[in-house]
C-alpha cells in the first residue's frame, strides 16, 4: 500500500509532466500557425498550376510525354512522409498503416522501393526489412522549397530511368488542429484530366509562345515540385497539430490524475489523523483507568 510520501511524490511527479505537457502544447501552438500560413498560401498556386495544365492538356488531346505514359508495372516507389519527432498522437501510425497496407495489399506482386521522409517512419520500416532507397530526416526543422524540389527531381530522374514504374506518396493532409487526412496520391505518371467545364477552359482566341506543347514541358517541372512542397507543408502542419491535441489532452489528463491523487492523499491523511487521535485518547483512557 502507498505511504503518504509515495503519494506525494507522485503528485509531483505528474504536476512536473504536466508543466512539459503544457510547454510542449504552447511551442506547437505557436508553430502551427506559421505552419499553417505557409500551407494556406502554397495551395493556390498548387491548384492553379494544375487547372492551368487540365486547360492545356483539353486543347491538346493527342499530347504525349515521358511523363505522363503508362507502361507495364514491375517496380513501384512509395514515398511515407512522418515525423521525425513523436508525442503527437496517432499522426505517424495512421500513415505507416496506410503505407504497410497499400504495400501488402495493392502492391503485393511488385518490387517495392520505400523512401522515408521523417525519422519514425524510418526507424519503424528499417524493423521490417523493407527496402528502403533513400530517406530525409531534420528537413522539418528548416523547411525549404529547394528541399522539395530536389526529392521531385530525384524521383523524376528515377522515373524517366525506368528504375521505378509508379511513384506514389502518402502523407497527412492538414484539415484542421484536430483533424487530419490521409492522402493516397500517385505522382508519376502524372495524371491530369482535360478539363470539361468550360467555366475553366480556355476561350477566344490565345497565342502560346513559343506554343502549347513547350508551355505544358514547362510547367510539368513546376507541377511535381508544387505537389512535393505541398504534401510536406501539409504533413508538418498537421504534425503540430496532432502533437498540439495530443499534449493537450495529456495535460488534462495529468489535471485528472493530480486531483484524483489529491483526493487519495487527503483521504490516507485523514484516516492517520484519526487513527493517532484514537490512539491518543485510547492511551488517556488507559491511564484513568489505572
Amino acid at each position: 500500500m502507498a505511504t503518504l510520501r509515495d503519494i506525494k511524490r507522485r503528485i509531483t511527479a505528474v504536476s512536473n509532466t504536466q508543466q512539459i505537457t503544457k510547454a510542449m502544447k504552447m511551442v506547437a501552438a505557436a508553430r502551427l500557425r506559421r505552419a499553417q500560413e505557409n500551407i494556406i498560401n502554397a495551395r493556390p498556386y498548387s491548384k492553379k498550376i494544375s487547372e492551368v495544365l487540365s486547360n492545356l492538356f483539353s486543347l491538346q488531346k493527342d499530347f504525349q510525354n515521358a511523363l505522363t505514359v503508362k507502361r507495364e508495372i514491375k517496380n513501384v516507389s512509395v514515398v511515407v512522409i512522418t515525423s521525425d519527432r513523436g508525442l503527437c498522437g496517432a499522426f505517424n501510425m495512421n500513415v505507416i498503416r496506410e503505407a504497410e497496407s497499400l504495400i501488402k495489399n495493392d502492391y503485393s506482386d511488385f518490387e517495392i522501393d520505400l523512401y522515408c521522409i521523417g525519422k519514425k517512419g524510418l526507424d519503424y520500416f528499417n524493423r521490417r526489412k523493407i527496402n528502403i532507397v533513400k530517406n530525409y530526416t531534420g528537413i522539418f526543422s528548416g523547411l525549404k522549397f529547394e528541399t522539395a524540389s530536389r526529392i521531385s527531381n530525384e524521383l523524376t530522374a528515377k522515373y524517366l530511368s525506368n528504375q521505378t514504374d509508379k511513384v506514389i506518396i502518402i502523407y497527412n493532409e492538414f484539415k484542421s488542429v484536430i483533424q487530419q487526412k490521409i492522402i493516397v496520391k500517385q505522382f508519376l505518371p502524372v495524371e491530369i484530366e482535360s478539363s470539361s467545364d468550360v467555366t475553366t477552359k480556355f476561350s477566344g482566341e490565345f497565342i502560346f509562345e513559343p506554343n502549347q506543347i513547350e508551355i505544358i514541358k514547362t510547367l510539368f517541372p513546376k507541377y511535381l515540385n508544387s505537389n512535393v512542397w505541398t504534401a510536406l507543408l501539409d504533413s508538418y502542419a498537421a504534425e503540430l497539430g496532432a502533437r498540439m491535441t495530443a499534449m493537450d489532452m495529456a495535460t488534462e489528463n495529468a489535471k485528472e490524475l493530480i486531483r484524483s491523487l489529491n483526493l487519495s492523499y487527503n483521504k490516507k491523511r485523514q484516516a492517520s489523523i484519526t487513527s493517532e487521535i484514537l490512539e491518543i485518547v485510547g492511551g488517556a483512557n488507559a491511564l484513568k483507568e489505572s
